[in-house]
């Protein structure tokens, strides 16, 4: 007789069907963070923490975070309504609906809606490591603290992320 692993089926045995997480529209952890709404619709627990994905709703005029480099983890956005204005370094690019954006470790960037009208985006993070990010401020928020960029950046720490200030926005002469 071998020597089996015991997380392996014997013979005879069905291995157990991995769990499926289906979440419905209105479903899912809500977040709301000054104008943008975010859904969590995975937030790495049913995925091993290999990916997390979120919906987020933009209002017009949003403006977006600290322009800031992860050192841990891809970022992607798929806007799906509206326009999202992404920068870049000093690059900007106003990604309408059908639109990927994805941003490797290391690559500074910001998003923005500077419209009329809401944009929706979906964003995946690779690891999941940021979900729990937008938690982060969330609780900051409830507990009566400012979500001001400095509180951002603080809290943007804990997940190996940082500003980055060689392309924060030149003062107006």
């Amino acid at each position: 007789m071998t020597d089996q692993p015991k997380d392996q089926p014997t013979a005879g045995q069905a291995k157990a069907d991995p769990a499926v997480s289906v979440v419905g529209p209105g479903e899912g952890e809500t977040i709301v963070l000054g104008t943008t709404q975010m859904r969590i619709l995975e937030d790495g627990s049913n995925t091993g923490h290999r990916i997390g994905f979120a919906e987020s709703v933009l209002a017009p005029h949003t403006p977006g975070p600290p322009q800031h480099r992860h050192a841990q983890h891809d970022e992607g956005f798929y806007v799906l309504s509206g326009m999202v204005r992404f920068t870049v370094g000093h690059q900007s690019y106003d990604a309408t609906a059908g639109t990927l954006v994805m941003v490797p470790p290391g690559a500074p960037h910001t998003f923005a809606n500077p419209g009329d009208e809401p944009a929706v985006m979906l964003s995946t993070f690779t690891p999941d490591l940021y979900v729990q990010y937008f938690r982060d401020l969330r609780d900051m928020i409830s507990g009566g603290q400012q979500l001001t960029a400095q509180a951002s950046i603080a809290t943007m720490s804990r997940y190996a992320t940082e500003p980055a200030t060689d392309f924060a926005p030149r003062p107006e002469a």
